[in-house]
């Protein structure tokens, strides 16, 4: 199976060379494709220790808790974003890479003392390649959503063999367990999601302005536009809108400069302010949602009006028990939902009709503690 799946990789990667190099002249891209198609300053990691992989911000972000309690390890991290990459790097004491595709991966892997891979990263030749090498092989935050599960199952014959390569997998809920052993997964447990590991810290201080604070949390194309069609702001609101992908700060400022001269409210960039004093503030600075939870009275977290995206992490605004309001489609965030009481799921036409005053404020009901998972990433 390893070596028919590795030749067929091979012959599309072949085929996809031009648009790769295509691909690489963008911004979004231009680290991140030539580091892992063309292996441009990526050298292997040096052997031993403890390797993570990630794919993106959010995977990095809650790896930070369970890397902080390595002090002791050499800990390396491969990633598969820029947005990642840059993240990883702001963790101490450990070195960060992209991580090669796949047909790099059996001339590129070092040996370490344990393979650590988050949620659906599921490379097949990543896991082959670290076995051939004598690396124990760990997933955790296992998840198989709704959507995904039927998808899984018409090529069970194939997750078979790439669970085959994992030594023990970490679940976040006993339905993901079910699922993952219907498809050939071993040795599963179940101990939650790792982003309840730890409460978000904030690094930088804003001070609340003494109005009602809304933000857009994580905003996906065309979310801001039948959102705010729905949302009917007062005089004391101050509306933060912060998109999902820095790629999309342009287009919806402009937006938003249309929404603001229709509707009279004064717009700025949160880059270009001293003090959130205006009526509309576009969020075009990463890694600052933390930083705007922690003043915020009301978060409408996004990526959850629109089918198809599956909806984002409730944990790290319920840890400042904002009131917080959710669209239906969380499919990808059913397990960090069940953690969080008093979350409002509505339409986005019923933003319209909800008596904010009355929704209850957030907040974490469970969370679980990670010795289990550091005793098996150290053993």
């Amino acid at each position: 199976m390893g070596i028919i799946y590795y030749l067929l990789v091979s012959f599309f990667y072949i085929l996809a060379i031009p648009f790769l190099l295509y691909l690489s002249f963008k911004k979004k891209y231009k680290q991140s494709i030539p580091s892992r198609f063309f292996l441009r300053n990526n050298k292997p990691f040096k052997k031993g220790g403890i390797w993570f992989h990630a794919c993106s911000l959010g995977e990095v972000v809650s790896l930070e808790a369970i890397i902080e309690n390595l002090k002791d390890y050499k800990v390396d991290v491969s990633v598969t974003t820029q947005t990642g990459n840059a993240r990883a790097k702001e963790i101490k004491n450990c070195t960060v890479k992209y991580l090669p595709f796949e047909v790099f991966l059996p001339f590129w892997v070092s040996s370490h003392r344990v393979l650590v891979v988050t949620e659906a990263e599921l490379w097949p030749m990543l896991f082959a390649s670290a076995k051939l090498k004598g690396i124990r092989t760990i997933l955790i935050n296992a998840r198989i959503s709704d959507n995904s599960y039927n998808g899984y199952k018409k090529f069970s014959w194939f997750y078979k063999w790439v669970f085959s390569n994992i030594d023990e997998i970490f679940a976040q809920s006993q339905n993901d367990r079910q699922r993952l052993s219907s498809l050939g997964a071993k040795n599963i447990k179940v101990i939650g999601n790792i982003k309840s590991f730890s409460k978000p810290t904030v690094s930088k201080n804003y001070t609340k302005p003494p109005k009602r604070v809304i933000v857009l949390a994580s905003s996906h194309e065309k979310e801001e536009e039948l959102l705010l069609g729905n949302l009917e702001l007062k005089s004391n609101d101050v509306l933060i809108v912060a998109p999902r992908h820095p790629e999309r700060f342009s287009s919806v400022y402009k937006y938003l400069q249309n929404f603001s001269k229709q509707n009279n409210f004064s717009l700025a960039k949160l880059s270009e302010e001293k003090e959130i004093s205006k009526d509309i503030i576009l969020c075009d600075v990463m890694g600052e949602l933390i930083n705007l939870y922690a003043i915020s009275d009301i978060v409408i977290l996004c990526g959850s009006f629109i089918d198809g995206i599956g909806g984002h992490n409730p944990i790290e605004c319920a840890y400042f028990n904002t009131k917080i309001i959710s669209g239906p489609f969380v499919f990808n965030q059913k397990a960090l939902f069940s953690l969080v009481e008093n979350i409002k799921i509505c339409e986005a036409q019923e933003l319209k009709t909800i008596n904010y005053d009355e929704l209850n404020e957030s907040k974490v009901i469970q969370t679980k503690q990670m010795e289990e998972l550091l005793k098996a990433i150290k053993k």
